[in-house]
């Protein structure tokens, strides 16, 4: 197993560029169970950064796919045939909400075969596969994403992928990456949360607190990003053998949601 990536190739055109993405297949991995980088992660980050990063669920209802992919759906094929396959990716996007990730991951992976370039296609894929801890074809799939159409909110599980790979060079490029975008707050939150994460599996755990306390202030209105943050403050806390610390955060994220992940369970055992 690889630990880097060597320095990025030259640009080349962009006909030489989509030539590469069309001739690309989504590439079919054996399932051997989670690598060995996996082994590091803790239970904070099961109950934070990969829920969070995650989409939410919205319910029962069917998803509706955005009129942008299919105009480029239809762009590519016959009538009939984009709209069954504009169906089929709707039906991907809804299983993955509904969280029935290999569904998901089996309906886009043949989608990818006829629809290459397109991106939406990718991402329910390599979301799917990053669900399933299939950390290697998630991020395949996802780095096809955002090549084919730059999305911030990408870059947290991507960068997830790449820790749990232990690749850490591809972790700090994509986190550069994230912060020159300058997203919204709660995805800029998620990469800061698996970014200390990596810090802290090498063991670098004063950074990483450093890293999430940086931009903590007082929200006016507490989110769900929010509690994550502070949750894995609390943990990375209690790793530190801070438990006054500890429990403070945990305490702090009680206040607003006493049945967030095992939050009772954390501040029993530090005896708070």
């Amino acid at each position: 197993m690889r630990a880097t990536r060597g320095p990025r190739r030259t640009p080349t055109s962009p006909e030489a560029e989509q030539a590469k993405i069309e001739a690309r297949q989504v590439d079919e991995w054996v399932d051997a169970g989670p690598v060995d980088g996996d082994s590091l992660r803790s239970e904070a980050e099961a109950a934070t950064s990969r829920a969070g990063s995650a989409r939410r669920q919205r319910g029962d209802r069917q998803v509706e796919i955005d009129p942008e992919v299919v105009a480029e759906i239809h762009a590519a094929l016959d009538p009939a045939r984009a709209k069954r396959l504009s169906e089929r990716l709707a039906m991907a996007s809804h299983a993955l909400d509904r969280e029935r990730f290999d569904e998901a991951r089996r309906i886009t992976y043949a989608l990818a075969k006829e629809l290459p370039t397109v991106a939406s296609v990718h991402e329910v894929h390599g979301l799917a596969c990053y669900r399933m801890g299939r950390w290697k074809q998630a991020a395949g799939s996802l780095e096809l994403a955002r090549q084919l159409r730059p999305d911030p909110t990408l870059l947290p599980p991507l960068i997830d992928c790449y820790r749990a790979q232990r690749h850490w060079l591809d972790v700090e490029a994509v986190w550069r990456d994230l912060k020159a975008a300058s997203p919204e707050h709660e995805t800029m939150t998620e990469g800061r949360i698996v970014v200390a994460g990596a810090m802290a599996d090498r063991g670098d755990l004063k950074g990483a607190i450093k890293l999430l306390l940086g931009s903590e202030k007082a929200p006016k209105r507490v989110r769900e990003h929010h509690l994550r943050q502070w949750y894995v403050l609390a943990d990375l806390h209690d790793r530190a053998g801070d438990a006054v610390a500890a429990s403070r955060w945990f305490r702090q994220v009680a206040a607003v949601d006493a049945d967030f992940a095992d939050v009772r369970d954390r501040l029993r055992a530090l005896g708070r």
